[in-house]
């Protein structure tokens, strides 16, 4: 059993649901992998350099910020097994271009202590997303077996339970490397979340170190503040906006409005 999802937090600000079955019975009790013990993680992160970037457009929400897939950019597709109802399906990140806004979210690996708190948390509430038009998806280094096996381990006991939305398996560990967040010489992945539109472009990004949660109340917010800002592109939103709270105008005059009814 791997030891804790591990230290300090570094923020980076930044459907389809198909169903290919392998040839493998889900229903089979299995037994859980157990991960090579590490212990003294580097749990350093060097923040990710980023080239100069052309002015973000309101309208278009598409910036170039560099070669890798912060903020602006259209994030990497990848295609890769899954664990969903306790079947094993094909998740493609692109399938949902055009479709549904996503919540990419990593987490080091199964069967560990901070990483089913986030996983249940965002499970418990995923209607709340599933009601604004937005899939997730949980990705770790761990294997659809492993998955598979801590799905059908009881809460209380340190497993999932059922899940209302698909665990990827990054095995070969490519998915983690495209979105920056793969620690190579411990061979698994930071907490980064990752909130893409229906363009498939990045809009928000965070990257946690390994002991560090993250908050589902503030994904959602989030996430509700970017579907808004997409649909009212002429407002924006102040820290902390709520649906139903008052946004300003990006003008000089027209923003003292705002300001005036602090």
């Amino acid at each position: 059993m791997a030891s804790s999802c591990i230290a300090a937090a570094a923020i980076v600000s930044a459907g389809s649901n198909p169903k290919a079955l392998v040839n493998i019975s889900p229903k089979t009790k299995l037994t859980p992998f157990s991960h090579t013990s590490f212990t003294r993680l580097n749990t350093s992160f060097h923040p990710l350099s980023v080239s100069s970037a052309p002015s973000l457009s309101r309208r278009s929400f598409v910036v170039k910020a560099s070669e890798l897939p912060l903020v602006g950019n259209v994030a990497p597709d990848f295609e890769a097994e899954a664990v969903f109802d306790q079947e094993f399906i094909n998740v493609k990140l692109s399938d949902y271009i055009g479709k549904k806004y996503v919540i990419l979210f990593f987490y080091p690996l199964d069967f560990t202590f901070v990483c089913p708190t986030e996983i249940t948390a965002f499970s418990d509430r995923h209607a709340e997303f599933d009601k604004i038009n937005t899939e997730i998806l949980g990705v770790s280094v761990d294997s659809v077996f492993s998955h598979l096996a801590w799905v059908q381990t009881d809460r209380k006991s340190g497993g999932l339970g059922d899940l209302n939305y698909p665990l990827v398996s990054d095995v070969t560990k490519s998915i983690s490397k495209k979105f920056g967040v793969l620690i190579p010489d411990q061979g698994v992945a930071l907490r980064g979340l990752f909130i893409i539109d229906k363009e498939g472009v990045i809009q928000h990004s965070t990257i946690n170190n390994l002991a560090i949660g993250r908050s589902v109340d503030e994904t959602l917010r989030t996430l509700q503040a970017l579907q808004f800002v997409q649909e009212n592109p002429d407002e924006v939103c102040p820290a902390g906006w709520k649906p139903g709270e008052k946004t300003m105008k990006p003008d000089p005059k027209l923003s003292k409005e705002f300001f005036a009814a602090i």
